[in-house]
């Protein structure tokens, strides 16, 4: 089948650096990565793995207020706060 196609300048740069590589001509280049992107099209998304976090107990806050960083600071470093 003969089709025109019209490509935009960067892709057309693109297929060009494969083609001087591999010495394929234009248009097998054009059928390989045309088969290979439908083919990733069509195809079912692969499942992803489930990934979990585990909790853990830390223990009870050792400071009064959190929202205050130089005392948390202190209290991280072992150092009074006063």
């Amino acid at each position: 089948m003969r089709t025109t196609i019209m490509l935009e300048d960067d892709v057309a740069a693109s297929l060009k650096r494969p083609e001087k590589r591999r010495s394929a001509k234009f248009k097998a280049l054009i059928n390989q990565v045309l088969r290979e992107g439908l083919e990733r099209m069509i195809a079912s998304p692969k499942k992803r793995n489930v990934f979990r976090t585990r909790p853990v107990d830390l223990g009870a806050c050792q400071a009064a207020n959190i929202d205050n960083v130089a005392e948390v600071h202190a209290i991280a470093e072992g150092e009074s706060f006063g």
